[in-house]
């Protein structure tokens, strides 16, 4: 695995002819709700298709912006048996770089067949969440052995926060470049002049799993009654959360489910607070459209998110006490939320995904660039 700065200090021994040609390891499937397909789709649609022809995957209707798109390939996917069509375009496609490796059988057949047969193609992974993964209870360990015998194999690695960084060093000893992630600023976007709400809002978006804390929604809806709290999302927790709620005669609580896109950014747009306890991330998305949104944002110190500025556009706290006494504080100001949301909407339009993206176009011609005579 190497380190980007290397590329920029090593002589460029040959120049590829454009356009580049990128397989992108990921599936475009209009609406997928998965966040790292959702970055993959992002930067996709971006690429200036006179220098980079793109491959990529599908199982059902593929994302009508990507379908679009000159200089692509759409390799569309059976029902049942992925791993071969994938695993055969991986090994005999016409790629110069194989980007956004995910963890799964097909990638990981590909690296033991590239070393033993020495390909000299340019794999690219990504690491958006923190390195520890085998002390995180939800995670299978074979899941955690796969993601290391395939995106932790490729040659250059990025992750999407300093935090994420110091993680993948610490835990694996593995150098990475920095690349954030990035959000449709355009898409997510506040809207400043509608009607206050007669009940403060106050909303999470995220899967419904342990570490993310949803519960404490639920122990902040019982101690600030004259909120509403809004969870959007699916996971193991649904039916616990939901068995709460009722028992506890929490009025002021909803479960929303999995949302699409225009769902979403609505709930955005009508919140108030957006509230997010999870203890172990990256760089969550849901933060970076929050932000964009507009609304002040409560996170956790824990992986010190780059995307909120304690106390100018919302909270980094250090405990769940912590965590209510800073609710409290912006649910008694709109002042404040607004002055937040606004500090935080300015900040957050250095990550749009239309200054993102050219910085992954240099990446891609500076690896190529560098890549040595076969």
């Amino acid at each position: 695995m190497s380190c980007l700065s290397e590329v920029h200090t090593r002589p460029a021994t040959a120049t590829r002819r454009l356009p580049l040609r990128i397989l992108v390891d990921s599936l475009v499937d209009k609406g997928l709700p998965n966040a790292q397909m959702s970055n993959a789709r992002e930067i996709i649609r971006r690429l200036d298709p006179e220098q980079f022809h793109v491959s990529t995957f599908h199982f059902r209707e593929p994302d009508e912006t990507i379908a679009r798109r000159p200089n692509t390939r759409l390799i569309p996917l059976p029902e049942r048996g992925q791993t071969v069509p994938i695993a055969r375009e991986f090994i005999f496609g016409t790629h110069d770089i194989l980007f956004y490796v995910k963890s799964s059988p097909a990638s990981r057949f590909y690296m033991r067949w590239r070393r033993r047969f020495r390909d000299k193609r340019i794999t690219v992974g990504t690491i958006e969440s923190q390195s520890n993964l085998r002390q995180e209870p939800t995670i299978k360990q074979e899941s955690v052995r796969l993601w290391e015998q395939t995106v932790l194999r490729c040659d250059y690695l990025f992750s999407n926060s300093r935090s994420v960084r110091g993680s993948l060093r610490s835990q694996y000893g593995l150098a990475s470049e920095l690349m954030p992630t990035g959000v449709d600023t355009k898409f997510f976007s506040p809207t400043w002049d509608r009607a206050a709400n007669d009940r403060p809002r106050v909303l999470f978006v995220g899967s419904l799993r342990p570490f993310k804390q949803p519960n404490l929604l639920l122990e902040a809806a019982a101690r600030f009654s004259q909120a509403d709290f809004l969870l959007a999302g699916d996971g193991v927790m649904a039916r616990e959360l939901n068995e709460r709620i009722h028992r506890e005669n929490l009025d002021n609580v909803r479960l929303l489910g999995v949302l699409g896109a225009g769902e979403l950014l609505r709930e955005y747009q009508q919140a108030d607070v957006f509230l997010f306890p999870s203890i172990w991330e990256g760089s969550p998305k849901v933060i970076l459209e929050a932000a964009a949104c507009g609304l002040p944002v409560i996170a956790r110190q824990n992986y010190k998110p780059e995307t909120v500025l304690d106390g100018k556009s919302g909270y980094l706290v250090g405990s769940d006490e912590e965590l209510f006494v800073r609710l409290e504080e912006l649910l008694s100001s709109p002042e404040r939320r607004r002055a937040y949301g606004e500090v935080g909407r300015k900040h957050i339009l250095q990550y749009d995904w239309d200054l993102i993206t050219p910085r992954w176009e240099e990446i891609f011609l500076s690896l190529t660039r560098a890549e040595r005579v076969a």
